[in-house]
């Protein structure tokens, strides 16, 4: 499949869900066990150039017009486990966060009124046929949210080239980005459950509600959403382009999480406080990065 650009896309991190097959109704099942059986798959900076690609025209395509029939594909123990992109979807949704994250003189340069107005209204359309949809896929921009780090453990925590572990399928999309390092966690999906229950357990009892907290409930409602079976992945994605092998390396930021949280449950304000520093420090040098010239 050929890729729009070469251009690298550095800004975005996901946080992924992979079903088994048997999560999926026919005939949707049997396309998925085909094309998993593909020898060359895109990857997600193959998604990203796309989406970009499709700004470029005048007027602009903000949303695709038919939905993506491509997806990631990972094999964990001889189950295929399949992350739908749902482009289309994914598009509408991000729609509606624009108008919060831009400037509304940007926006109307970028996205004109009207364009926006036909795709809000072809979303609620759509929405009253298809009213249980949810993406498999979450993207954040430029960082990655404190709340997602909470469903993994830094035992799981992946950092090499980009090479590592293609053939057996265990780079998401079957990347093909040569030796561009891979940053990733992948955990299946009872631990990620388990994990947001006990870290909202005790952020409720030692803080008041707060960003973390809400975070932490929405993306825990998201999860309930999928297959027990599945598979949870962050992906640093292109962030691994914006930042020095030696910030990659030292990134622990599972394991950060994973200590404040625990120091909270004994009481150690002291503790949780001094991890909260090395997060907010490490994760504002990267968000200023969108500033840069």
């Amino acid at each position: 499949m050929p890729k729009v650009s070469s251009v690298t896309v550095p800004y975005a991190s996901y946080l992924r869900v992979y079903e088994p097959l048997a999560a999926f109704p026919e005939p949707e099942r049997s396309h998925w066990e085909r094309y998993a059986e593909r020898r060359e798959r895109p990857s997600y900076q193959d998604e990203l150039r796309r989406s970009l690609a499709d700004l470029l025209p005048t007027p602009p395509m903000p949303v695709p017009v038919h939905e993506s029939d491509d997806a990631f594909v990972i094999e964990v123990d001889g189950v295929v486990c399949v992350c739908p992109w749902r482009t289309r979807l994914r598009g509408w949704q991000a729609l509606d966060e624009l108008p919060g994250r831009l400037p509304t003189p940007v926006l109307d340069a970028v996205l004109p009124p009207v364009v926006r107005r036909q795709s809000a209204a072809d979303y609620e359309r759509w929405l009253e046929r298809n009213p249980d949809a949810r993406p498999w896929i979450r993207t954040s921009t430029w960082q990655i949210p404190l709340n997602w780090f909470v469903l993994v453990s830094d035992e799981e925590r992946e950092y090499g080239g980009g090479g590592a572990g293609d053939a057996g399928g265990e780079v998401a999309g079957g990347r093909a980005d040569g030796a561009a390092p891979v940053l990733r966690y992948r955990t299946p999906m009872v631990q990620a459950r388990r994990r947001v229950a006990r870290g909202l357990r005790t952020l409720r009892d030692a803080t008041d509600e707060g960003p973390l907290i809400d975070g932490l409930v929405d993306v825990g409602r998201w999860l309930e959403e999928f297959h027990p079976r599945s598979f949870v992945e962050l992906d640093y994605g292109g962030l691994v382009h914006a930042l020095s092998s030696d910030d990659l390396d030292a990134d622990h930021s599972a394991a950060d999480v994973a200590e404040g949280i625990e120091a909270l449950r004994r009481g150690d304000g002291d503790g949780a406080e001094a991890a909260y520093a090395r997060l907010v420090e490490r994760w504002r040098a990267v968000r200023d990065r969108q500033f840069a010239n």
